[in-house]
């Protein structure tokens, strides 16, 4: 993300009902959070020049002149400190941190509890998703699958093509549920299974999210399998 150049859709909306996702993630705000004259949901949907405005006001030494920047050929490079080694510390160096915990999964293991691990598709960009063929991974035709390994399969219980659906494990006591899932052998370490992203989000609990940034723990969920 380090050159950034704009680009313009070339094809026609599948619908006029089809929505950019600023303007479901505007729609969104607009329906849950009070109004504020201060934020332009609105202004922002009809012009994303706005929002690079802001973003160049934000952020003035990678993103000045934002708007006319980026269609120039090429777009611009907005620089990377440490590719400079530059470390921006208060010792000026770069520096370590240690983890609070030896797991990195942020709940501990308990006899059939997988770590589910969310997967983007190579045609697939955040959440939009432009086709169902998989090629990195080898699937076709569908994002219902959920991907482990052979011996897991086996302990398990299960069978290659069987159908079945996952159940949060986060021990809140709100019930989460997404299926059927394709059980379809893959090269993962015991006790991790995956799947695909945004299918996998209603999974995730609300209080399942990094301590620092607030962005969902998509990389780890407690889950269980029901066949």
């Amino acid at each position: 993300f380090s050159c950034i150049q704009g680009s313009s859709g070339l094809r026609t909306p599948a619908s006029e009902h089809l929505k950019s996702e600023p303007a479901i993630v505007a729609g969104i705000a607009k329906a849950t959070l009070p109004s504020n004259p201060r934020v332009r949901w609105d202004d922002w949907v009809g012009d994303y020049g706005l929002i690079r405005d802001l973003i160049a006001e934000t952020y003035p030494k990678e993103f000045h002149d934002f708007n006319a920047r980026m269609f120039t050929p090429g777009g611009f490079y907005r620089g990377n400190a440490a590719r400079e080694r530059i470390w921006k510390t208060k010792s000026g160096k770069a520096e370590f941190t240690a983890p609070q915990t030896l797991s990195s999964t942020g709940f501990k293991d308990a006899p059939g509890r997988y770590r589910l691990v969310t997967l983007r598709s190579n045609d697939q960009f955040n959440t939009t998703i432009y086709g169902f063929s998989d090629r990195l991974r080898g699937i076709e035709g569908t994002r219902q699958v959920l991907l482990i390994n052979p011996k897991e399969i086996e302990r398990a219980g299960l069978q290659e093509g069987q159908m079945v659906s996952l159940v949060s494990d986060a021990e809140d006591g709100v019930h989460r549920e997404v299926g059927p899932l394709k059980i379809t052998p893959f090269n993962l370490p015991d006790g991790c299974i995956a799947s695909y992203y945004p299918e996998m989000n209603p999974l995730i609990a609300l209080s399942h999210h990094d301590q620092e940034s607030k962005t969902p723990a998509g990389k780890s969920v407690p889950v269980r399998i029901r066949a």
